[in-house]
């Protein structure tokens, strides 16, 4: 994520303020232009000749993106992706869906940078993509996708609820923007995964047609295999070779983005930014080039502060040899 200026002050800005707190100035966040401008007293700016006010799920959705007025609707590129959310009496869920939803911004903001297509279910109807955003104190919610349509649990906004997830599934990781990266992978893998791809995919993770309740069920009663953190980057990539592109997308996106961090600040080179031309092989090993001492002293870092591992993973050879490939599919898009 870039580092953010205040236009009206220079204060330091974040991703997701709306307001600056050293000016008081309103801000609004500019997808097209890739930054935060300030706004009038009517929450409106114009920038290169272009009439931009702010998304109508402000509140309800703690959205601080701008719309152009061209622009059919009254919701952001973002928020007009939400198909289902919580009703207005929810207000529980509501709050847990502001939460998913900022980290959703945060996602599609990456996504552009990344120049990868984002096709909605009003241009696709069939397999565009959409959010269900839905609570689980309601009804039973599966977090997954299916043909385009990523269904998010927003239980998982809750802190408690996700730790004790985390614990019961032995797992180092898990955040609400990592569930979207990991399905926001299987809406891509048929998207950016071409026919001539499918021979390199299919020696890579594996036959992608075989059953996948087979292997769902397989995997919830024998585990993952022994040794599997030689081949995979988490127990889970293990169950299917769809989980293992979906697991193996999702770390690439975490990788690309952290970088483009610590680029931000001056803890990575000015070329590691996700607009620079990192293309190809030579492009791929300088980005583990850059990451793995990154990762390492960010580690560090936090066992200094006694807490546990910030990029608790292992990138064995055959790990790093599917990321380069999610790289080669992702650069090749741009």
């Amino acid at each position: 994520m870039r580092d953010f200026l205040c236009k009206s002050c220079g204060q330091r800005l974040a991703f997701e303020n709306s307001l600056c707190l050293h000016c008081d100035s309103p801000l609004g966040v500019s997808l097209a232009d890739r930054t935060i401008v300030v706004l009038d007293d009517d929450g409106q700016a114009q920038v290169g000749g272009r009439n931009l006010r702010r998304c109508a799920n402000f509140v309800v959705a703690q959205c601080n993106w701008l719309l152009d007025e061209s622009r059919s609707g009254d919701l952001c590129e973002s928020c007009a992706l939400t198909r289902t959310r919580p009703s207005d009496s929810d207000t529980d869920a509501l709050a847990e869906f502001g939460d998913a939803e900022t980290a959703k911004r945060r996602l599609i903001f990456e996504l552009t940078e990344l120049g990868l297509p984002i096709v909605s279910r009003q241009e696709n109807p069939d397999f565009g993509l959409a959010f269900d955003l839905l609570s689980s104190s309601v009804e039973a919610v599966v977090t997954g996708h299916a043909n385009g349509v990523i269904t998010l649990d927003l239980a998982e906004g809750d802190d408690v609820h996700r730790e004790q997830m985390r614990v019961e599934l032995a797992e180092p990781y898990r955040t609400v923007l990592g569930h979207f990266r990991h399905e926001i992978g299987h809406y891509y893998q048929p998207v950016l995964v071409g026919d001539s791809d499918q021979s390199q995919f299919t020696d890579l993770f594996g036959d992608a047609t075989q059953d996948y309740q087979v292997a769902l069920d397989r995997h919830y009663s024998q585990g993952a295999p022994p040794n599997w953190q030689d081949s995979f980057v988490s127990s889970y990539a293990t169950m299917h070779p769809a989980e293992d592109f979906a697991e193996t997308f999702s770390h690439y996106l975490h990788i690309r983005d952290t970088l483009d961090t610590a680029a931000a600040f001056a803890l990575a080179p000015a070329g590691s930014t996700l607009d620079s031309d990192l293309s190809g092989d030579v492009g791929f090993d300088q980005i583990i080039d850059w990451w793995l001492p990154l990762t390492w002293s960010l580690n560090q870092i936090n066992r200094s502060m006694g807490h546990p591992d910030l990029y608790p993973f292992i990138l064995a050879a055959p790990v790093i040899a599917k990321i380069r490939f999610v790289h080669g599919l992702v650069t090749s898009e741009r």
